[in-house]
């Protein structure tokens, strides 16, 4: 395997953002005048080994777009034995342009820098624009111990199971700040309506005692590996607010197929303390209502498998059942009388019964048909050296232009000519110099054997 690490950082004009759309209010951005978490993440990596192309995807508001993307640059230039490549709004620029030349029309919701599901739809575009066959997602709070942990990443993926299941999609697990697997959510109770904390702990006890690979009910967006076959197929579903990881094992499943849990692969996941969890649950709010609506519309489609809460026990099927339209109400109640975040937790029992319902109901079918788009679009881009070469070309010379203000001197990249290192746009002009895939320079991982993986399904 040949796997690209993508990472997604979340930039804000202001110290404690929580203003934009649901879609564009995200759990802890960094603010531009501080570096946030992603120099220790990238730290962290520069112990594992095999590690090759990292991708940093900067999403930001349009204001501070271009600065953000010279900061993570000035952060990626601290770190000369990686090799990272930067994708801000220029980059996503061009991918807009390249989709348009081939005639798939504008897609600036579904892929760009705006939203969990989105960014991440970004990255699976340009790697598969630049040749890797398999993704490893991390996100920028998090921090890698193993120097084995890419080659834990992509042990058996694109291999066959026993009984000739394909592994296309892997996730992993954290430790928190206490260096615990389990889930710190509380039993209070204002809680007993929602026992979200206590219902995916049970399910990860029972995964860690079973054998290393199992059918996954969780997904973990920092911990996830994808095979090509895998992110070919489907998108990340840009309409959900959060928690795009377990909708994505979802989807995988309405389309015939799995994510599997990988118990010796792991990493720390160390966030900043959040500004908002009443605004956190307003988002939570969106996402089990579009979750359960989404979910509900997939059952009137005769080309889906169909996917019962039942199958999905103790995690996440009770979220998945109609009862969560209660459950949320009440806890919102609950927690607005007991949580010091009384405003908010107002202002989400509202949402629940006004606009977030509303949101579920008009957008629970969008996702489905974006998938038609999505498959045409990567058969399209994969590979595509008329693009590849504009994203190399807009990288490296961000690269150099910010090493200069810098009063560096850096080290031309190889793929790139004297005439090419400027911000040009997508055109046929000859790409001498760059390979047609850029992950050919990296050495291959072996996915290893299969021969210890027993699956305890209930078939």
């Amino acid at each position: 395997m040949n796997p690209v690490v993508i990472i997604p950082t979340f930039v804000s004009a202001r110290s404690r953002r929580e203003g934009g759309s649901i879609i564009t209010t995200y759990d802890h951005p960094t603010p531009m005048s501080q570096d946030g978490e992603l120099p220790r993440c990238l730290e962290s990596l520069t112990k594992v080994q095999g590690i090759g192309q990292i991708i940093v995807l900067v999403a930001a508001e349009p204001s501070i777009a271009h600065k953000a993307a010279q900061k993570t640059q000035a952060i990626a230039a601290r770190f000369p034995e990686l090799h990272i490549a930067v994708i801000g709004a220029a980059e996503a620029g061009l991918v807009q342009q390249r989709m348009e030349q081939l005639g798939l029309g504008k897609l600036t919701r579904e892929v760009g820098l705006s939203g969990y599901g989105a960014v991440r739809n970004l990255g699976l575009v340009v790697a598969c624009a630049l040749g890797f066959d398999s993704v490893v997602f991390l996100d920028d709070d998090e921090v890698v111990v193993d120097a084995d942990f890419l080659k834990r990443a992509v042990y058996g993926l694109g291999k066959l199971t026993r009984k000739g299941i394909p592994i296309l999609a892997k996730t992993g697990f954290y430790y928190n700040s206490e260096g615990s697997y389990l889930s710190k959510s509380q039993n209070k109770w204002y809680n007993r309506f929602w026992q979200q904390g206590s219902a995916f702990n049970k399910w990860i006890e029972q995964a860690m005692h079973a054998p290393r690979l199992s059918r996954s009910n969780h997904v973990c967006g920092g911990c996830l590996a994808l095979h090509k076959e895998a992110f070919k197929r489907l998108s990340f579903d840009p309409w959900i607010p959060r928690g795009e990881d377990l909708d994505y094992m979802l989807n995988l499943r309405m389309y015939g197929s799995d994510i599997w849990f990988d118990n010796k692969w792991s990493l720390h996941h160390l966030p900043p303390e959040s500004a908002s969890e009443g605004t956190r649950f307003r988002q939570d709010i969106y996402r089990w209502l579009y979750e359960y609506r989404k979910m509900e519309y997939s059952r009137t489609q005769i080309d889906l498998m169909q996917v019962k809460p039942s199958s999905l026990e103790p995690y996440p099927g009770p979220f998945l059942e109609p009862s969560i339209v209660r459950r949320i109400r009440i806890t919102a109640f609950l927690r607005s009388l007991a949580r010091p975040d009384k405003r908010a937790y107002r202002k989400a029992a509202k949402a629940a019964r006004t606009e977030a319902a509303q949101y579920a109901q008009r957008n629970c079918m969008k996702y489905f048909e974006f998938q038609f788009v999505w498959s045409e679009l990567m058969s399209r881009i994969e590979g595509d050296q008329i693009l590849s070469t504009a994203i190399v070309r807009s990288a490296v010379s961000r690269a150099e232009n910010v090493a200069s203000a810098n009063g560096r001197v850096v080290e031309r990249d190889p793929r790139i000519g004297d005439d090419q290192a400027t911000n040009a746009p997508v055109t046929d002009a000859s790409a001498s110099g760059i390979p047609e895939q850029v992950a050919a320079q990296y050495s291959n991982i072996d996915p290893g054997m299969t021969s210890e993986i027993r699956l305890n399904l209930a078939d």
